[in-house]
């Protein structure tokens, strides 16, 4: 029998729908925007090399292949020798023009730090106390501190930033003492998400594997001592 059509029930099927078209059509709409904005890389190419020319229509998704091809072969071209040279001199040139030295080594510094394999970047989620002792949120270790910092420090540190919800790109960067810091068993993604939705997307529970052992071995040992209890009393 369907559900009768009542104020309570319209206001639930509302809701219910939204949730699945918002996401949903701001998911496309993104896409899309994506997409097409890379497709225009097509028009770089002399107007006389473009597809339309030859076969007198557009093929959409061109544009997307050259972009990848061309990053592909900027990434196989600056990992010899001749390209780190000519990679140095390029940087060199754009660090004589001031303001465009300061974008440019902005940019590149957060880049190398993110998707470098050797960084460390996001990849443990912390929970930390901020902004006063007492309040809790949820943190990401981006490093340690450099080393004339960590001399002046008087036990280990890490470099934690804090991100303000529900825009992560804004935040604080602070270190703290690592016995202060707790780190959470959940992945940097459910930590993001957490904190974008305002806490209210909870990561799903998670069984701590270091805990498992424990209670094992407890168990064990509970009843080893069972054991010698009763042997005891059979005597």
């Amino acid at each position: 029998m369907p559900p009768l059509i009542t104020k309570s029930n319209l206001k639930r099927f509302l809701i219910a729908g939204l949730l699945v078209w918002i996401p949903l059509g701001i998911t496309i709409w993104v896409l899309h925007l994506l997409f097409s904005t890379m497709d225009l890389i097509i028009e770089i190419l002399p107007e006389s090399w473009w597809p339309e020319k030859w076969i007198g229509f557009r093929v959409p998704g061109l544009g997307i292949l050259l972009g990848v091809a061309i990053v592909i072969s900027t990434g196989a071209l600056t990992a010899n020798y001749f390209g780190e040279k000519l990679l140095e001199s390029w940087e060199h040139f754009l660090g004589r023009i001031p303001f465009v030295k300061s974008i440019y080594s902005s940019v590149k510094q957060v880049s190398e730090t993110v998707l470098s394999d050797r960084g460390n970047a996001f990849r443990k989620a912390l929970l930390v106390e901020f902004p006063r002792e007492g309040s809790w949120t949820v943190a990401f270790q981006t490093g340690l501190p450099a080393e004339e910092i960590a001399s002046y420090l008087e036990e280990p540190y890490i470099s934690v930033y804090v991100p303000t919800t529900p825009n992560p790109t804004s935040g604080y960067f602070i270190m703290l003492p690592k016995s202060r810091v707790i780190e959470l068993n959940m992945s940097v993604d459910e930590a993001l998400k957490y904190v974008v939705s305002m806490g209210v997307v909870e990561p799903k529970p998670r069984l701590s594997p270091s805990r498992e052992p424990e209670t094992k071995s407890n168990q064990e040992k509970a009843d080893t001592s069972n054991d010698k209890k009763q042997i005891t009393e059979n005597k």
